[in-house]
């Protein structure tokens, strides 16, 4: 076992060097930022910066964890008690207004959620988790929503839940081929089609920058 301070020393760096990708990344995009750039951003050479992540795969893997805890900290409403379905559609839309600032980590994502479709990719467990944890808040949200008249029942919430994760990655894929596409407005939308008194007014005005 490694040191308790030459640990500290590693976790620290890593910390770094994501930040550092982060930046890289959202300016070049999947295919532009090389681990070159990366390791030059971090201020390492290219085997130095491979001793933290193996693999260009598994780096692209740890800089899409770096963002969602970034837009997690960032975006989602810091409010006592459990979150409704409109305190979720007020964190998701930002998170999706910004997603458009940055579009080579949407491409990122894109690209590295299609080829982890791979049981074997790196990249596999991060999407399988990060999928199952967004659609069980979703569900205790919209299943509470529907106990309390505010969210429709004609779908059960597992149903909704799963359209929702299917409509923000279906938006940025069409705005990825389509600059002009309001991601944003498009996700409102839906969310309004869920509950249509209560996220319609708490969500008004939100999709402009």
């Amino acid at each position: 076992m490694a040191p308790r301070g030459s640990y500290a020393k590693g976790v620290a760096k890593r910390e770094e060097i994501l930040r550092a990708a982060l930046d890289v990344v959202a300016r070049e995009g999947y295919r532009g930022a090389s681990v070159k750039q990366i390791a030059d951003a971090a201020g390492l050479s290219q085997a130095g910066l491979l001793h933290y992540f193996g693999s260009k795969e598994e780096l692209f893997t740890e800089i899409l964890r770096t963002r969602d805890e970034i837009d997690d900290a960032a975006f989602t409403p810091s409010r006592s008690g459990r979150p409704t379905v409109e305190d979720i559609a007020d964190g998701y839309l930002r998170t999706v207004r910004h997603n458009a600032d940055v579009p080579g980590l949407v491409q990122l994502f894109s690209q590295l959620a299609v080829t982890a479709a791979d049981p074997v990719h790196p990249a596999h467990r991060y999407f399988v988790e990060r999928g199952e944890a967004l659609r069980s808040a979703f569900v205790e949200a919209v299943a509470r929503g529907q106990q309390e008249g505010t969210v429709t029942r004609a779908v059960p919430a597992e149903t909704i839940a799963r359209l929702m994760q299917a409509v923000s990655d279906g938006m940025q894929l069409q705005w990825l081929l389509e600059p002009e596409t309001d991601m944003t407005e498009a996700v409102r939308a839906l969310f309004i089609l869920v509950a249509p008194e209560s996220v319609a007014e708490s969500t008004e005005g939100d999709t402009r920058p």
